[in-house]
């Protein structure tokens, strides 16, 4: 008999921030563009030493509102803190910022646009000049510190940028949808850069349309469609809200075991597959043993975001999303 209980937790995962502090909190942040309203009542809290992820497909308000958040534009409605300021600006140069539309200057080297970068957040250029040159070093573009951007491949020229939007050491780090564009090589690079901050007490916040970057790498998550958020929480509440799925296999295929089975029960082939009920699943292998159903396996499988995105944002912002995916491909 073999029985696996996946990765679902018993009881559930539910967090409490009271008494939490956050780096970033804002409350019913609305934005209007000549009439039409981009971000509408969004309310976001980010704990300090998170990993935050603003999850939604193109056009949803990622983007406006991170930019609200780090004071690019101001909200119409609402509220927000920012590493303690209620003028996110004040406190701008605590905080490492890689947009979306990303630019570099083409004719200067890579060591040089990393210190241009530093030196826009207050490091003097000569020391930022130098830092450049050591983390290229480290993220193993020594070599290429005093080729020009011009002369760099994309990627390449990304993680300069990213660089440089690092490179003072900020509390807080703001990427907008920074895996757009990369290969998988250096997707893979920019996840571990992103753990590593987060180890080190940084504040990280990204906004993605892709699911599985925001499953593999968020503490917590914001569910993103048509400007508002249906879902702001840890990541473990959001796939909760659907109940987790059973599959059973036994040796026998009928008995009074079955009355046992919940009513969206159905079988397919060798298996058994329903919902997992409210009571839980002690109460089912009481009646699978004492009917001598003769258990071969049993697992239950929590669900996974993209079921928990469906659930919570719906079929039409669910489509949106994968177009979006399929558009950064």
């Amino acid at each position: 008999m073999k029985i696996e209980l996946g990765e679902w937790p018993v009881g559930g995962n539910v967090s409490d921030l009271t008494g939490v502090e956050l780096a970033i909190e804002a409350r019913g942040l609305v934005k209007r563009f000549d009439g039409f309203t981009a971000v509408d009542g969004v309310d976001i809290s980010v704990p300090k030493g998170s990993i935050f992820g603003i999850l939604g497909p193109n056009g949803a308000g990622k983007t406006t509102t991170l930019r609200m958040l780090l004071g690019i534009i101001d909200p119409d409605e609402g509220y927000r803190r920012v590493l303690g300021a209620e003028r996110p600006t004040d406190v701008a140069r605590r905080i490492g910022y890689l947009p979306e539309e990303r630019g570099l200057y083409p004719a200067m080297k890579a060591y040089e646009a990393i210190g241009f970068l530093a030196a826009l957040r207050g490091v003097p250029l000569k020391e930022g000049r130098r830092k450049g040159r050591e983390l290229l070093e480290e993220h193993g573009l020594g070599y290429a510190a005093d080729r020009q951007i011009r002369q760099m491949s994309k990627g390449m020229a990304q993680t300069v940028q990213l660089l440089g939007t690092l490179v003072h050491q900020p509390d807080l780090v703001v990427f907008d949808e920074p895996f757009s564009g990369l290969d998988a090589l250096n997707q893979g690079k920019l996840e571990r850069m992103i753990r590593a901050l987060a180890a080190r007490g940084t504040t990280v916040i990204f906004s993605t349309h892709v699911i599985a970057h925001a499953e593999r790498l968020c503490d917590r998550i914001a569910i993103i469609a048509g400007g508002k958020v249906p879902f702001a929480g840890p990541v473990d509440l959001a796939r909760d809200r659907l109940r987790p799925q059973v599959r059973l296999e036994t040796r026998d295929q009928d008995g009074p075991w079955r009355a046992a089975l919940p009513a969206d029960a159905r079988h397919e082939g060798a298996f058994w597959y329903f919902t997992l009920p409210e009571t839980g699943v002690e109460p089912l292998l009481r009646a699978l043993i004492e009917g001598n159903a003769g258990i071969l396996s049993l697992s239950i499988e929590r669900a996974g975001l993209h079921d928990a995105f469906v659930a919570i944002a719906g079929e039409a912002a669910a489509r949106a999303l994968e177009e979006s995916e399929g558009e950064a491909r």
